[in-house]
């Protein structure tokens, strides 16, 4: 029997939009690397794909064994794991994988760090793989700022982004109309969370916090008691983390998911 397929789509961003400039983004090591590492020894397959087919780059905040409960042989791992395995290295397109065809793909994970909030949120590619998934009912796992990946699932998704970003919240709400995830319960970066990045890390402020995305375009956003603990989310397919804690969590609830449709 042939292995089971996840499809990890990482973002091709290095640079965010923030009040004032732009400042360095990318996607979380352990987001991306901790699952990838739990899906194969599962037993899964898993096929990185970016907008630009590109392998994507890594926030520098996130380079550290801090991410991995400062334990250093599993942060000498996740680097020797991420600069070496074929599966992060044969990065493909998107768009080559909707153009093949998503059929023989069983899953999707989508990684955190600040990136998918500048192209995944509105890529037209990202559009038809999430329809696909959503019609087929097939689990759906993004994780910290990755369930905002969810927006270019609308029809209007460019727009929705660009209404937000200049302050118009009317012709935001406007353009959520047509949400294939309108309703469904969901988690994602809190605005306090993101609050120590914008201080610590940025310097700088973002346009707009997540859950207020997420909420206006019809989602029903539920954030964790205590910041940076692990909190996971299933609602029908969809599987969301809301912080990098919880990259051990969304992992194991995706196996699990999977190997119940077994």
């Amino acid at each position: 029997m042939a292995k089971k397929k996840i499809v990890i789509l990482g973002s091709s961003a290095t640079r965010i939009d923030v009040h004032g400039g732009s400042g360095p983004t990318g996607n979380y090591l352990n987001e991306t690397v901790v699952p990838a590492m739990a899906f194969m020894n599962a037993g899964f397959d898993v096929v990185l794909a970016t907008p630009a087919g590109r392998k994507p780059h890594i926030d520098e905040p996130s380079d550290s064994p801090v991410h991995f409960g400062n334990d250093r042989a599993a942060y000498d791992r996740a680097k020797a794991f991420w600069a070496e395995d074929p599966a992060m290295n044969s990065v493909r397109t998107i768009g080559s994988l909707v153009e093949e065809g998503l059929s023989n793909y069983s899953a999707i994970f989508v990684p955190g760090g600040q990136a998918p909030v500048v192209d995944l949120m509105q890529d037209l590619d990202v559009h038809e793989i999430l329809r696909h998934f959503h019609e087929a009912s097939k689990p759906t796992a993004l994780l910290c700022h990755g369930p905002i990946t969810l927006i270019s699932a609308l029809p209007r998704a460019k727009e929705f982004r660009a209404a937000l970003v200049a302050g118009d919240l009317a012709k935001a709400k406007e353009a959520s109309d047509g949400w294939m995830y309108a309703g469904y319960k969901m988690t994602v970066f809190s605005a306090t969370e993101e609050k120590w990045i914008e201080d610590d890390i940025l310097h700088a402020k973002l346009y707009f916090n997540m859950p207020f995305a997420l909420t206006l375009a019809g989602g029903y956003v539920i954030i964790g008691a205590e910041d940076f603990a692990p909190n996971v989310v299933v609602d029908r397919e969809l599987i969301t983390g809301q912080n990098p804690h919880s990259d051990h969590a969304i992992a194991a609830k995706l196996i699990e998911t999977l190997n119940a449709t077994a």
